[in-house]
Formats: C-alpha cells, sequence, structure tokens
C-alpha cells in the first residue's frame, strides 16, 4: 500500500506541549509519520497503513479534538467564523476577567484604600476569575492529567490554585479574614507570619496576564493564516460556458477540460486555460505580486483566478480544480505553514521534558526557603513565581508564527516556499546555478538588429521579410513577422527549405530569406566582403536571417533570445547576497557567452545537456559549494532536485516545480532575490525568536527560584514573552522586495 498524506484540524491544543503530545501519539501508530503544528492547529500526517478514522480517534484518546479538514470549495464561508467565534470567545473572557481582577489589585497594592473587610471584597471579585476565567488552563490541565503528562496550563493552573487555594486558607484559618488586616505590594515575598498574607491578587492578574498573552496569539494566527484564507477565497465562483454558440452562467466547480468560457472585462478568469478568441490584457497581481497587466492573444495561457482588465476572451479550459496553478499554490503554502524546521524540532523536545522539570524546581524552591529559614510567604512566593515565570510558551510560538507571516508574505510576492526546512538552506547557500533559457532571457524570440543594405529602407526589408516569413511556423520566422512596422503584401509560391530559409515571390519578385551561406552558395547572391565580415560578427549574437529580392542582397535581420530587463540587476542582487551566479545552457557558447557577458556573469557551462546540467551541479556541490539551481524546464528537472535549494519559475513546467523548493510564479528573477532574502529573514526571525525564549527562561528561573519576583511580575513577564514572539515574527509583514 502506497504512502498518502492526511490533513487533520486539532481542537484543544493550548500550548506546544500540546502539540508535541499529539505528534508522539500519532507517532506510535504502525506506519505514521506525523508532524502538529501549534500556531496552524494542524497536523499533518504520512502514513500507509492508518486511515483518517483510526488517526483522529489516537489524537482524542490523548485528550484532544481532530477532524478532517473542509474542503476547500467551503472555505469561503465556513473557516473564518469558526475562528472569529474562537477568538471572540476568548475576548469576552478576558474582558470579563479583566473587569474583575483590575479592584482587586488596586486593593491589594495601595493601602490608603484598604477598608475594614476589604479582603472579603477582594475574594468576592477573585473567585469568578480564578475559577471561571482560569476554566480553559484548569480544563487542559485536567485532561492531561487523566493521561498523565503535564503541559504548560499545568503549570498555569498550579499556579492560580496555589494562590487562590493559600488565599483561602489565609482567610478563613488564619489571620488573613480579621477586620483591619492590610497588606502592601512588594517585588519579593513579605517575612510575615503564615497566615496574614493573601495572593488574591497574584491569582486573578495571573489569570488575566496569560489570558491577554493567549488572545494576542490568537489574534496573530488569525491575521497571519490570512494569506491561505486569502488564496482560499480568490478563485471565481462562477463561469460564463460557451456551448454551441450560447452563453450559460454555471458554477465553477461543473467546469471541465475541454470546456469553452467567455471572460468579460473585469471578470475573474475561472481556471487555467489557453486563450482562443480575443485579445485583452490580464491582471495577475495576486498570484505574481506583479502589478504590470500582461498582454495575452489567442494561443496564450492563462490561469485561473487573475482578472480579464481589457478585452473579451474566449478561453479553452485546461485545467481544472485540484489541478489548478491557484490549488497548487494553496498546497504549496498549507504545507510550508504545517511543517517544522529543525530548530522547532529542538523546541519541541525542549517543552516536553520542560514542565516536569519546573514543577520539580518549585518544589525545591519551596522546600528550600523552608529549610534555610525563610518564612512560608517567602518560600511560598519563590514556589508560585517559579511555576508561573517558567511556562516556556514562547518557544512554542518562536517558529510557527515566523513561518506563518513568512510564507504568508511571500505568497502576496509570488514567492511559494515549499516547507521550513528550506529555511536552513538560504542561510547556507554560496552559489546560484542559472538556467538560460526561460530564467535568464525571455525564452521567446525576436528580432534585436536590422541591417539594411546601402539605398534600403528599414521598413522595406522588415515587411519584404516578413511577406515570405509569415507563412513559417518557425519561431524565428513569426519573430521576422512580427517585427514588421507596415502590413507586407501578400506572397505566392512559398517554399521551405528545412534548416536554410524559406522563398516565395512577392509583388512579382523572388525573395529568398535564409542563412547568409545559404543566399551566396545556392542562389549566388553577392555579398560584398564588408558586409560579409558583418554577418560573422552578428552570427555570434543570434540567428541571422539575410534577405535578397531577384538576387540583390537587401540585408540581414538578427533573431535572437532576448535577455530579461531584470536579468543583469538579479546577478547584480545574487552578488551582494554573497552569492556566486554561474550560467548553465544547453545553448552553444557563443550565444552563452554572450548573455553571460550582458547579465555580468563570468563562469559559462553551455552546450550541456540535462544530465551534464546534473553533473554540473555535483561537481559544484563535490567541491564544497552550497548550491542553489534555478530552471523552468523538463530539463532542469534533476539538477533543480540535485541542488541543496531549487528555485523554479513559475511559467516552466510541473516537472521543474515540483522538483523545486522555492516556487517564483511571477518568471522574474529579481525576484528570486527577493525569495533568498525573504527566507533568510524569517529564518533569521525564528533565530531571534528561540534565542529570546531560551534566555528568557533561563535567565528567569533562578531569579524565580530565589525568591526575588513577585508572582505578578512573573506572570506579566511570561505573557509578554509570547507577545515579543508574535510582534517581532509579525514584522515580517513589512517585507518589500528589492529593500
Amino acid at each position: 500500500m502506497s504512502a498518502v498524506d492526511v490533513e487533520l484540524d486539532i481542537a484543544g491544543m493550548t500550548c506546544a506541549s500540546c502539540a508535541t503530545r499529539i505528534e508522539r501519539k500519532l507517532n506510535k501508530l504502525p506506519g505514521v509519520e506525523a508532524t502538529v503544528n501549534y500556531a496552524t492547529e494542524k497536523a499533518h500526517v504520512r502514513t500507509d497503513g492508518a486511515d483518517a478514522d483510526q488517526l483522529i480517534a489516537a489524537v482524542e484518546a490523548a485528550g484532544y479534538q481532530a477532524a478532517v479538514p473542509a474542503p476547500p470549495a467551503s472555505a469561503d464561508g465556513d473557516a473564518a467564523p469558526a475562528a472569529d467565534d474562537g477568538v471572540a470567545a476568548l475576548r469576552h473572557r478576558l474582558l470579563v476577567s479583566t473587569a474583575l481582577a483590575l479592584p482587586v489589585a488596586v486593593l491589594s497594592m495601595i493601602p490608603a484604600l484598604q477598608f475594614e473587610y476589604w479582603q472579603w471584597l477582594a475574594l468576592t471579585l477573585t473567585a469568578p476569575v480564578a475559577v471561571w476565567g482560569a476554566w480553559p488552563f484548569h480544563r487542559a490541565a485536567a485532561v492531561n492529567a487523566r493521561h498523565g503528562a503535564a503541559t504548560m496550563d499545568t503549570l498555569i493552573s498550579l499556579g492560580v490554585i496555589a494562590s487562590f487555594g493559600w488565599s483561602l486558607y489565609a482567610l478563613f484559618f488564619g489571620g488573613a479574614g480579621m477586620p483591619g488586616m492590610t497588606m502592601t505590594f512588594t517585588l519579593i515575598g513579605a517575612p510575615r507570619a503564615g497566615g496574614h498574607e493573601i495572593y488574591l491578587e497574584v491569582a486573578a492578574l495571573v489569570t488575566v496576564f496569560i489570558l491577554a498573552g493567549r488572545y494576542a496569539e490568537a489574534r496573530a494566527r488569525k491575521s497571519s493564516s490570512e494569506a491561505l484564507r486569502a488564496l482560499l477565497e480568490m478563485g471565481a465562483k462562477d463561469a460564463v460556458q460557451l456551448v454551441d454558440g450560447r452563453e450559460r452562467r454555471v458554477p465553477v466547480g461543473q467546469l471541465a477540460v475541454g470546456d469553452t468560457v467567455v471572460v468579460r472585462p473585469g471578470e475573474k478568469i475561472p481556471s487555467d486555460g489557453i486563450v482562443v478568441g480575443g485579445a485583452s490584457a490580464v491582471d495577475a497581481s495576486m498570484l505574481t505580486g506583479e502589478s504590470a497587466p500582461v498582454d495575452v492573444a489567442e494561443g496564450s495561457r492563462v490561469v485561473g483566478a487573475t482578472v480579464n482588465a481589457g478585452g473579451r476572451l474566449v478561453v479553452e479550459i485546461t485545467r481544472v480544480g485540484a489541478e489548478t496553478e491557484l490549488a497548487r499554490m494553496q498546497r504549496l503554502l498549507a504545507e510550508a505553514q504545517s511543517g517544522k524546521a529543525d530548530v522547532q524540532r529542538l523546541a519541541d523536545r525542549v517543552s516536553a521534558v520542560f514542565v516536569p522539570i519546573v514543577i520539580g524546581l518549585a518544589v525545591v524552591a519551596f522546600v528550600g526557603w523552608t529549610l534555610a529559614g525563610g518564612s512560608v510567604e517567602l518560600a511560598f512566593t519563590a514556589a508560585v513565581a517559579t511555576l508561573i515565570i517558567a511556562c516556556p510558551c514562547a518557544l512554542g510560538l518562536a517558529t510557527p508564527t515566523a513561518l506563518l507571516v513568512g510564507t504568508g508574505r511571500g505568497s502576496q510576492l509570488g514567492i511559494l516556499i515549499r516547507g521550513p526546512q528550506v529555511l536552513e538552506q538560504t542561510r547556507r547557500v554560496d552559489t546560484i546555478v542559472l538556467d538560460k533559457t526561460g530564467t535568464v532571457t525571455s525564452g521567446v524570440m525576436s528580432v534585436t538588429e536590422v541591417h539594411p543594405a546601402e539605398g534600403v529602407a528599414r521598413d522595406e526589408l522588415l515587411a519584404t521579410a516578413a511577406a515570405v516569413e509569415a507563412a513559417s511556423e518557425h519561431p524565428v520566422a513569426r519573430a521576422v513577422a512580427a517585427a514588421s512596422p507596415v502590413a507586407w503584401p501578400d506572397a505566392e509560391a512559398f517554399a521551405s527549405h528545412a534548416g536554410f530559409g524559406v522563398q516565395a515571390v512577392v509583388n512579382g519578385s523572388a525573395v529568398v530569406c535564409g542563412r547568409p551561406s545559404w543566399l551566396r552558395e545556392q542562389w549566388s547572391v553577392p555579398i560584398p566582403p564588408a558586409t560579409a565580415a558583418l554577418l560573422a560578427d552578428l552570427e555570434t549574437r543570434g540567428t541571422v536571417v539575410a534577405v535578397a529580392r531577384d538576387g540583390g542582397y537587401l540585408g540581414a535581420i538578427v533573431v535572437a533570445d532576448t535577455v530579461k530587463p531584470t536579468s543583469a540587476a538579479a546577478v547584480a542582487r545574487f552578488r551582494a547576497l554573497g552569492l556566486e551566479p554561474v550560467l548553465l545552457t544547453g545553448d552553444n557558447a557563443v550565444t552563452a557567452r554572450r548573455v553571460a557577458g550582458e547579465v555580468g556573469i563570468d563562469t559559462v557551462h553551455a552546450g550541456v545537456s540535462p544530465a551534464e546540467k546534473l553533473d554540473v551541479v555535483r561537481a559544484l556541490r563535490s567541491d564544497g559549494r552550497v548550491v542553489a539551481m534555478v530552471g523552468d524546464g523538463v530539463n532542469d528537472a534533476a539538477a533543480l532536485a540535485a541542488a541543496d535549494l531549487g528555485l523554479a519559475m513559475g511559467g516552466g513546467t510541473d516537472a521543474a516545480i515540483a522538483a523545486s523548493d522555492i516556487t517564483i510564479v511571477s518568471g522574474d528573477l529579481l525576484v528570486v532575490a527577493d525569495a533568498i532574502r525573504l527566507a533568510r529573514r524569517t529564518l533569521g526571525t525564528i533565530k531571534g525568536n528561540l534565542f529570546w525564549a531560551f534566555a528568557y527562561n533561563v535567565a528567569a528561573i533562578p531569579l524565580a527560584m530565589a525568591g526575588l519576583l513577585n508572582p505578578l511580575l512573573a506572570a506579566a513577564a511570561m505573557a509578554l514573552s509570547s507577545v515579543f514572539v508574535v510582534t517581532n515574527s509579525l514584522r515580517l509583514r513589512g517585507f518589500r522586495p528589492g529593500a
């Protein structure tokens, strides 16, 4: 049985430890390899034995809920409200808890406001916060306890229960309930008798701080997932189908390959296809990130979800459903956001063993202070502060939030990063190998130079050549025909000579177009020595089409695959990023050197076959280079797969895109540099987040155990660490291309 990929929506996770626990449970099933992402609340499972029901049962056995995601077609109205409901419920719990906790905090910290029996009002206000407000933490802790596990919620729940429970003891059995009782706010435990100190403000404000942190996380996850949601909602909902010359509006889901649709100005193209009628400009900015519309005509390929910005188009559908470009982008983005980088796996392993250790450290702090002769209040303060401040929520958020924002921003710019492991590679890459045709050059033949003979007008030369070449389907012939600025006369008696040229009768004159040597040897066209030297030089710059009429030389036209306007600037940016560019092509050395010279590349491998392209990449890697490969054709697929980092141009073949790590939707080489910059910045953000999270816990736990932190400050600092990580990740939304 072949392995299949299954996506599951996970509910009930409250921290990274929950994700790790579910992951371990799933991976215990035979033939299952699973990763669970806390930030996206999804599990990606590769299985060759278990079905979806078994996977869901395993998640439920761990104490959580799981379901197979709804199909994308329903995403336009279902997913967002569910997410909004969760955020709204958390906001409601936070607002109510805050309203109740603030009076408690003010009364507890300002002795002048402490009227007789104030402590009983504080208890009345705190009880709903400690029970109802903190209920998500208590429930999660109880669920995990039933399964013999402890998570970050366990630490929070224990901290709130200990603070509230101690306060109840002090009020009912100690001296804290007596009239006239006062207390002040201190950074460390107050050395007073055991029954006189209450921690109601700790129970209340810890709950509020943690709820605030969770609310910020939920908002960030919702915001970070908007890129994927926008992709799901981007496609057209219906289409105008053309059947037997009559138009009818149908849902997009009813379209099949081979159907013909009409797309009017302002409408979205319903699915991928080929233009079979009309001409227009298509706005593809939502997919490529490029604002300039692209001109299309009969024979042009168009992509679903792009907008017809000009005239009426008739499109024959070539792909539908999951095979479309938009669906492929959705899959790539979802895969990237649900995966894990190596640094995140380390953080998950730390989180899994961290909680039991922290509980042990809290016990050590309490016992240590008691044995050292410290007051019970001080020992209790140290233990509670250790429980609360050690919650490694920031560890669990460090990678997923940065990955969500980074890949989401990439999708807006037409950059699709396949997975988080790609980020690791971009940091180390030092060599970038560029395929020539379709990557550095446009891949489309066009006229680059026109050299009429003495006494012949430029337009006359082009019109005469176009009259003959218009009857040919050769790419060079089409380029010549398209270059004529004036209408050309009709040609008669057309004949083609494969590999040499074409001939026809134009306005009663015999016209031949083709290789200069063919005109000279076959047609005895006299070419002066100076002109022969010019033609020899022109042949180093492209394909030369010599033109003669009635045996007289009219001039020469140079046709070449032109360099993309942005290629030279892109190469300069590669060098600025520390990458050494290498040009790789199956073309001849003369053409390759010309292109390399135009864009500023020193190292050229020309005349190489697809297998030899693979050999070049392997040779560079064996020399110790870390190689990125950029290509767009089937002949590049093997080299793309063999490179440390493969980047495919979006206009290329499916084989090239499938073999790549990053897809550049627009096909602009400048965006390749942006992709590498974005990937490196995302990785840098992840590492910065992890450093902050690790350093924070390492520095804070000893301070808490030493009794130097009030639990209030510990709770605030813990919540702020998570908010910091989320905020730092959200800065990636400001990434600008070319900056």
